[in-house]
Formats: structure tokens, C-alpha cells, sequence
């Protein structure tokens, strides 16, 4: 595996309007354990050139030991890739209960998969 070279605490979404932002200028985008969504910042916008990822798990996912297992698998494949993705790019990754069970290499390859969807979809806008 690969060590990511990026500041961890720069690449979170943490405000609620970032994330609003997310949902409202983009459309909602599947895969097989999650569904995303993304949106290229502007050039006025102050967050920094690098990529930027939020995460949500909801009570729907189970109870909260359930919920945490969740993000701490689901950071931890981010963290592999997020190196993968270009800068000024917002990123929110909804995933699904599937994620507590499936194998982690599977939940890696699928969050690499998905940053290089967005990393051609970004591209193709430019």
C-alpha cells in the first residue's frame, strides 16, 4: 500500500454550508456500497487548492458503534486516495450499510474507482 503525501485535516469538509454547496451543484452519483457527490470550487473561493472530502453516516446505517466502524473504514480508504483526486474539488461520499460488512480491499479499489470518476468528470468540465 501507499502512503498518501497531504494534510488529513485540510482535505475535510466541515461546514454545513460546504456541504449544501455539494448537493446543490451537483446530482447524485451511485456506485455499488455508496452514492456521491461532487463539485469544483470556484476561483474566488478561499478553501485552498487541495481536494476536500466529506462523509456522512446516518442513524439509518445502525446503531452509533456501527456508524463509527463505517467512517473509520471508510476514512481509512479515502486516506489511501484521496491523493487521487484534483485540487479545488469537493467531494461527499454517502455510504451504505453494505460498507460494515464488505472486504476492505473491495471498499478500497470502489473509493479509488470512484475518485477517478470524479477526477474524469472534473477534467471533462474544464
Amino acid at each position: 500500500m501507499r502512503e498518501a503525501t497531504f494534510d488529513w485535516r485540510g482535505a475535510r469538509l466541515r461546514k454545513h454550508a460546504d456541504y449544501q454547496r455539494v448537493y446543490r451543484a451537483s446530482r447524485r452519483y451511485t456506485s455499488a456500497s455508496m452514492s456521491y457527490f461532487y463539485r469544483v470550487r470556484g476561483e474566488g473561493e478561499a478553501a485552498g487548492e487541495q481536494a476536500r472530502i466529506g462523509l456522512t453516516t446516518g442513524r439509518v446505517l445502525g446503531k452509533a458503534v456501527e456508524r463509527n466502524r463505517i467512517r473509520r473504514r471508510m476514512r481509512e480508504a479515502m486516506r489511501l486516495h484521496l491523493g487521487d483526486l484534483p485540487g479545488k474539488v469537493d467531494v461527499v461520499l454517502h455510504p451504505r450499510r453494505v460498507v460494515l460488512e464488505m472486504e476492505f480491499r473491495r471498499l478500497e479499489s470502489e473509493v479509488a474507482g470512484i475518485f477517478a470518476g470524479v477526477k474524469s468528470g472534473v477534467e471533462a468540465k474544464r
